[in-house]
């Protein structure tokens, strides 16, 4: 069994996250401690490269690193409801379907300045306008500064 363990580099590699990462989700408690050789190396096995597997596609799906200790939690519970899980994905789902509109918003406030924009002379580009107050963006160049 000893011989299936490898050192935390090579889990960082295998499972494309990096040994920073490693050490952190294991201080968060996501990762279990691993065993360690007699010199002190820890050594990690299946079992860790499936936690991080699980722990890297539930971020790649927007869950916060909490919802995964609860969700990892929650896994170990055999008999269990699956509600509390239902209930973690439902909220993801909420705050999924809220950046979608946030960003759908952010498109079109940012189409719009585009469109507006007629690409002659920064003085008087209206998508730098749209950014900033005016006050603190010369429009023509008249307030002395040099724009930089």
């Amino acid at each position: 069994m000893i011989d299936n363990l490898v050192g935390i580099g090579i889990l960082a590699r295998e499972t494309g996250t990096s040994v920073q990462t490693v050490r952190y989700y294991e201080s968060r408690g996501l990762l279990p401690a691993p065993p360690r050789t007699e010199g002190g190396q820890r050594r990690y096995g299946r079992l860790h490269r499936d936690r991080l597997a699980f722990i890297r596609h539930a971020r790649e799906m927007g869950f916060a690193l909490d919802a995964i200790g609860e969700l990892l939690r929650l896994s170990k519970e055999e008999d269990a409801s699956c509600g509390p899980v239902d209930r973690i994905a439902r909220e993801q789902l909420q705050l999924v379907d809220r950046r979608i509109e946030q960003l759908c918003a952010l498109r079109e406030t940012l189409s719009r300045m585009i469109d507006r924009c007629d690409g002659e002379s920064v003085t008087s580009c209206r998508i730098l306008e749209a950014l900033g107050p005016s006050q603190n963006l010369p429009a023509s160049g008249k307030d002395g500064g040099t724009g930089a």
